[in-house]
């Protein structure tokens, strides 16, 4: 079995390679953010990324972080990275700080009623489907500036700060350039037809994360880069007399933890 990297070495060696990557594109290092993506690690992996300089966390799930979040350090920006559907949204509102996958007017309209009932004010991006995959959650380039528009006039609780997107798998990362490019045009249009500002561009990953801050992100969602494959997990046995507790995954909302155990 390899050493265990320091994982301020890691972080060190991704900060340089992102510093590169702006000098290429004529931009400053301290308009891109990284978003630790700790999604199946446990809250150790959260404080690891805190004390080495990290303040954003990535959850995918709003089911993982309802746990992991109380069982972590204090202190992080906690992000909701992936599909948000429309019944876990007061959930959402309560444990994010940034919500980066609106994804339809319906979901902001959703949003924008809970965050009015419980007095929050979210900070979201849209989510843009830009390169048209069916697998792939977003709306369609073409909806963002209507959805920007009724965001704007109909839903006053949410803030829109920009648009996030994925792009397709590729062992090549230069393959990911023009999904990047065009998400900052996208952007830029938007910006231009409704007057508003639009400066967060949440885009690339571990694979493709150099070639998205040269076409302009300002948060990098990064994962396996920093802290290595993810663990594999099985449902654990159900505990107790068995009564409901038998559904594997992750506990939704109590806050005990998760109920899968975690394999070496």
């Amino acid at each position: 079995m390899s050493e265990k990297r320091e994982f301020a070495d890691v972080l060190s060696g991704v900060q340089r390679r992102i510093a590169e990557a702006c000098a290429r594109a004529g931009r400053s290092p301290d308009g891109v953010e990284i978003i630790a993506v700790t999604k199946t690690h446990g809250a150790d992996v959260v404080e690891e990324a805190w004390r080495a300089g990290l303040r954003i966390v990535g959850e995918n799930k709003v089911q993982e972080a309802a746990w992991k979040k109380p069982a972590s350090v204090s202190g992080p920006q906690w992000h909701l990275i992936g599909h948000l559907q429309g019944n876990k949204v007061r959930h959402a509102l309560e444990i994010f700080d940034f919500i980066h996958s609106v994804d339809s007017a319906k979901l902001a309209d959703r949003i924008n009623f809970i965050a009015d009932e419980i007095g929050a004010s979210p900070r979201v991006l849209l989510e843009v489907n830009v390169s048209g995959e069916r697998s792939k959650s977003g709306m369609r380039p073409e909806d963002v500036a209507p959805t920007v528009a009724h965001i704007m006039e109909s839903c006053p609780h949410i803030t829109v700060e920009g648009l996030m997107t994925m792009a397709p798998f590729s062992e090549n990362p230069e393959d990911a350039r023009p999904y990047f490019r065009r998400l900052r045009e996208l952007r830029d249009e938007t910006e231009a037809a409704l007057g508003v500002g639009l400066p967060r561009l949440s885009m690339g990953m571990s694979g493709d994360f150099e070639v998205a801050v040269e076409e302009g992100a300002t948060w990098v969602r990064l994962g396996t880069i920093l802290f290595g494959d993810r663990p594999k997990a099985k449902p654990a046995r159900p505990s107790g007399d068995g009564d409901g507790a038998a559904s594997g995954g992750l506990d939704s909302y109590s806050g005990e933890g998760p109920t899968v155990r975690v394999l070496d």
